[in-house]
């Protein structure tokens, strides 16, 4: 596991009355912000900062969280990085998480379209033509998803459109990316 500095939702600018999953959800979109675009998938291990401080201080050390003054409940942890030759659907069904993970994240970037294009999809494509299609559209957009789900199925999202790279442009809700969120879900399926 890859240690991430855990930010303070204060400090973050994440709203103080967001729930832990938003919170944490944002924490992770800002994360990925400091990195720039055109980065590979990540994926976070969701734990619980109480229980990481008492079970595991020296990585709650490590994390910025040995003290007691961070207000976050759910601390990201980024995990090794995602084969780039591996499709994401077929590296998510590998996942198994232990049962000090209450929840996991992944964030992604990909290109979009307006729900106007669909109608101008050209029939008969497979999944690389169609790839080629977008990709080439003068209406595509640029999007980074970040999409985290607990145990108990709570889900929450962010997106973030290049073209509009600001913290206070981030968009989120529960049910923005539901295929990405089942597919994280099924991770903690036995």
């Amino acid at each position: 596991m890859l240690g991430m500095s855990n930010v303070s939702p204060s400090a973050s600018g994440t709203p103080m009355a967001a729930s832990p999953l938003t919170r944490a959800v944002l924490e992770i979109d800002d994360y990925s912000a400091g990195l720039g675009w055109d980065q590979p998938a990540r994926l976070f291990a969701l734990v619980d900062t109480a229980r990481l401080r008492a079970q595991e201080p020296g990585l709650a050390a490590q994390l910025g969280l040995d003290d007691n003054e961070s207000t976050a409940t759910l601390t990201p942890v980024e995990q090794d990085e995602i084969p780039a030759t591996t499709p994401l659907d077929e590296f998510l069904g590998t996942v198994a998480w232990p049962d000090a993970v209450v929840g996991c994240a992944l964030t992604v970037e990909r290109l979009m379209l307006p729900p106007s294009a669909e109608t101008a999809v050209p029939k008969g494509l497979n999944e690389s033509q169609l790839a080629q299609w977008v990709a080439e559209h003068p209406d595509r957009q640029e999007v980074r998803m970040t999409v985290a789900v607990l145990r108990d199925g709570a889900r929450e999202s962010a997106l973030r459109l290049r073209e509009k790279d600001s913290a206070t442009e981030v968009l989120t809700g529960s049910t923005l990316v539901p295929g990405l969120a089942e597919a994280l879900a099924a991770t903690f399926e036995a």
